[in-house]
């Protein structure tokens, strides 16, 4: 239980770092909250603080979730009785969880889509890749990241169930389930961004910058 504990312990705190409050204070001295969207995530800091930095944020949000899944779950391998599928998944939730709900800042982070995605990546790289083309296309014809973001979640399920059912690959059950949760988790940090969306006054990109 100590080594699982841990390992929940170290990926929430490395999905907790505040990687866009962090370089919002660092590139202008703002506080990205007070700004755009007032969300502390990749997008708004494209919004306001352009491209390359919100690229930069998008790139370490997504390494929060990666490093996590992909090898810090291993030094609870052997440790712990459970499969390292499992142990994958505690890990990345941790991290996603921590993005989230950062204790650095007041538990009020991101939307979870960029740490989410790295979690993934180490998981279900195939599923990311069509998400990633669903989420270029959307943004590309709607511009808005909101809805790009929701339906690249609902994407990765759908491909994980398809190589199962249809590609006959090994999946694991834990990996369905897991990439089922991501998008409730996906559309329940865009609540309001789903009622502006209904509305028509969900802020688009700009892609001028």
């Amino acid at each position: 239980m100590g080594w699982l504990l841990l390992l929940i312990g170290i990926s929430y705190l490395m999905g907790s770092f505040p990687t866009s409050i962090v370089t919002g204070k660092l590139l202008k001295g703002i506080d990205i909250r007070e700004h755009g969207s007032g969300n502390a995530g990749a997008t708004n800091v494209f919004r306001v603080l352009g491209w390359k930095a919100g690229l930069f944020v998008l790139l370490v949000d997504m390494l929060k979730g990666f490093i996590p899944a992909f090898w810090l779950y291993t030094i609870a391998v052997g440790r712990v009785n459970l499969p390292p599928i499992d142990l994958q998944i505690i890990a990345g939730l941790s991290a996603v969880f921590g993005h989230i709900w950062t204790i650095f800042a007041g538990f009020k982070g991101g939307k979870g889509v960029g740490t989410g995605a790295g979690v993934v990546i180490a998981l279900a790289p195939f599923a990311v890749l069509v998400a990633l083309i669903v989420f270029i296309l959307t943004v590309a014809a709607t511009r808005y990241v909101s809805l790009g973001s929701i339906l690249a979640s609902i994407t990765v399920p759908l491909v994980v169930i398809l190589q199962k059912t249809v590609g006959h690959q090994p999946v694991p059950v834990e990996l369905i389930v897991f990439t089922l949760f991501i998008p409730a988790l996906i559309l329940y940090t865009h609540r309001s961004n789903i009622q502006r969306l209904l509305s028509g006054t969900e802020n688009k990109i700009q892609f001028s910058r």
